[in-house]
């Protein structure tokens, strides 16, 4: 009796060890791009050019990084408009979706397929590039200012439909307890309804900051003030800079060769330096990510 007990959770510990093993060598060459990444912005470009890419650093430079904080005070004040537009985008988009989505989640509201209707409607059919740019221009006047960041994202049909499917998914007798106890619509949404959607909230909210995070193209279209450009765009117009003296036969000002600009160890701290931020902020949705991805599915 006791051999027979200890055979199967023999098997099942060295299957468990196994698999353990197995998905720690597939986290190593998860990770293996990131830390060579991290590896060749901290070289010299004279070691990338003779001996390519590797793990660790032939010579360990910080010059990459020297270069691309000369302008300090600039990087520092983007790092700020994007932390400040990425945040508050993020937690006025999730609020304002599921306070749009949660009545489309109930079944006695009345005229919600139209509503639903028009909401698909804008994600087949924008305005375009122009309409957009007068409208935010010269009608709302955002242009250099922080709204021009956070207005356009705060509502996307998308998430609305997630949030929508992911509230259904709640029971009504939960909901119709909560009134009979006197709690009223607001009180079931913030005390009931919200709590119960941690994993969608999590989802919409880290999609939310990740795309403002990664945006460039409003800095682009709608500022004109250096104190408010994005960390993405500062960081595009420089590698724009690089290249454009890359391509040019003229020295800098006798002291550095165009050759010597240290252009791909720039890009991998380049890329460090936005991604940081990013990863910092990842694992405190990991717990819901999936799991709001597989909840916040949309069906019919």
């Amino acid at each position: 009796m006791t051999v027979q007990n200890i055979r199967p959770g023999s098997k099942r510990t060295k299957r468990q060890m196994g698999l353990t093993i197995f998905l720690g060598i597939l986290c190593i060459f998860f990770l293996l791009p990131f830390i060579i990444l991290l590896s060749v912005s901290f070289s010299s470009e004279k070691d990338i050019l003779l001996h390519g890419y590797s793990v660790l650093p032939q010579h360990f430079s910080t010059e990459s990084y020297e270069y691309l904080f000369k302008n300090a005070t600039g990087i520092i004040q983007a790092y700020k408009v994007t932390i400040i537009t990425s945040f508050v985008t993020m937690i006025g988009a999730v609020l304002l979706d599921a306070l749009i989505a949660y009545p489309l989640s109930l079944k006695r509201m009345t005229g919600k397929k139209w509503i639903s209707l028009y909401l698909y409607f804008t994600m087949l059919f924008s305005g375009g590039l122009v309409p957009t740019y007068i409208l935010i221009a010269k009608y709302l006047n955002l242009c250099d200012t922080y709204l021009v960041y956070i207005l356009p994202a705060l509502i996307s049909p998308w998430y609305i439909f997630m949030m929508r499917t992911s509230f259904a998914a709640i029971p009504d007798g939960l909901l119709e307890a909560a009134k009979i106890d006197g709690a009223n619509e607001y009180t079931v949404f913030f005390r009931i309804v919200l709590p119960l959607s941690k994993p969608v909230l999590a989802t919409v909210a880290l999609f939310t900051f990740l795309t403002k995070w990664n945006d460039w193209n409003t800095s682009m279209l709608y500022i004109n003030d250096e104190n408010m450009i994005s960390l993405q765009y500062l960081l595009q117009r420089i590698m724009e800079n690089i290249t454009m003296l890359q391509n040019s036969e003229r020295d800098l000002s006798g002291y550095m060769s165009v050759s010597d600009i240290p252009s791909e160890t720039v890009r991998m701290a380049m890329a460090v330096v936005v991604a940081g931020p990013a990863l910092l902020v990842f694992p405190f949705f990991q717990k819901y990510f999936v799991k709001g991805l597989t909840v916040g599915s949309v069906k019919g």
